[in-house]
């Protein structure tokens, strides 16, 4: 049913999604979701059922992968599972919110906001390209653990994604985390956030997908596939951030994030 060259791009999305999550913290779904997109249609998938597939699939794929990277990064760092649960716990609820949102939007409205929420990470991580730490700007306590998680979680769900890609930039930006502080923590957080944006996207699609040999918009193909080499990726990835200088993180961060933002808004064929 499916071309060989369909089975051999999951292969190359895990093994790159998966390194990227362990290195910079991210859950990997910033590149699991578009990549997954690109192959969906060039399959002749439908695009939004397409996007559909790619968001609820990959949240699934975040939940191993980035317990693989978020127990590498435990081992070198404390300090980080007890806030990275509090948010996760938040995370859960506006996860399960948005993954219901995102299965009512047609595909180029999330494509639009995917690629413009890239880009202001981007430009972002150039200001502070040169800052190993921030001073924090406002206290870590459960008011602001709840309004971030949620937050961040409801862009997982909505997006597809871990929120990794969100959660740096504002631990690092407001609460006053160092880069590899954030990147632990936020693969703890992404362990759970993901599990709620997964299972609003099973419900939705439930007896709706049309897609082969999927529980509502979660292809158990593509996440057998993918999964089974992002997870020992994802475990490499982790162990090569703590010996990469920050800003070196940084710049691969920044340059892969903009390849993907602008891959998503059209500019890049």
């Amino acid at each position: 049913m499916f071309p060989i060259e369909y089975f051999i791009g999951l292969i190359l999305i895990g093994i790159c999604a998966g390194f990227a999550s362990g290195l910079l913290g991210v859950g990997g779904g910033f590149l699991i979701v578009p990549l997954q997109y690109f192959l969906l249609k060039y399959i002749g998938v439908e695009p939004d059922l397409a996007m559909l597939i790619s968001l609820g699939t990959s949240l699934a794929i975040i939940i191993p992968t980035s317990f693989s990277g978020a127990y590498r990064h435990t081992r070198t760092m404390d300090g980080i599972v007890k806030p990275g649960i509090r948010l996760g716990v938040f995370g859960i609820i506006g996860g399960v919110i948005g993954g219901f949102v995102a299965s009512g939007l047609p595909s180029g409205i999330l494509e639009i906001i995917f690629g413009c929420l890239l880009l202001f990470v981007v430009f972002k991580n150039i200001l502070d390209i040169n800052k190993e730490r921030e001073d924090a700007k406002i206290p870590f306590n459960l008011l602001s653990t709840a309004i971030i998680g949620i937050f961040v979680g409801f862009a997982s769900g909505l997006l597809g994604i871990g929120g990794g890609i969100f959660l740096i930039v504002i631990l690092t930006a407001l609460l006053g985390f160092s880069l590899i502080e954030a990147i632990g923590t936020s693969s703890v957080f992404i362990c759970l956030t993901a599990i709620g944006g997964f299972l609003s996207y099973v419900v939705s699609g439930w007896g709706v997908s049309t897609f082969p040999y999927s529980i509502g918009y979660v292809s158990i193909i593509n996440f057998i596939l993918i999964s089974c080499f992002s997870v020992p990726m994802a475990s490499l990835g982790a162990k090569m951030a703590h010996k990469v200088p920050q800003k070196k993180l940084k710049i691969v961060f920044s340059i892969l994030v903009l390849y993907i933002a602008l891959k998503m808004l059209g500019v890049l064929p």
